[in-house]
């Protein structure tokens, strides 16, 4: 069912659109005043809210293109509603996710930012 995490990784490096996001001055700043832990948090309850349920609210459009760092790299990793979670990621729409997938996306999601604040893909 799943693909690796690297296999995804790779292919998302190669998506014009997914490689277009980038963390902006507000988000770094907001990122760096409040710490990655306290982000990580906010991505946790952003995806149990908003990415969890088997029927998204608002699905495909749930997902600001930004104001917080999650969302734009949510963008980024494709993790963003639940069309682009089956399609890149093979986590099938209409079940709620699990806590494993929760964790995964929000793995994700902690790689995403690790790289784009160290400047290494």
């Amino acid at each position: 069912m799943y693909q690796s995490a690297e296999n995804i990784w790779a292919r998302l490096q190669r998506s014009p659109f997914r490689m277009k996001f980038h963390l902006n001055a507000k988000d770094s700043a907001y990122l760096q005043q409040k710490g990655t832990a306290v982000i990580l948090s906010h991505a946790y309850d952003f995806i149990d809210t908003r990415l969890a349920p088997a029927f998204p609210e608002n699905d495909g459009k749930q997902t600001p293109m930004r104001g917080h760092p999650v969302f734009v790299a949510q963008h980024a990793t494709a993790t963003c509603c639940r069309g682009c979670l089956e399609k890149w990621h093979r986590i099938p729409q209409g079940k709620a996710l699990n806590e494993e997938e929760k964790q995964y996306v929000v793995n994700f999601i902690a790689h995403w930012i690790e790289s784009e604040t160290s400047g290494h893909p």
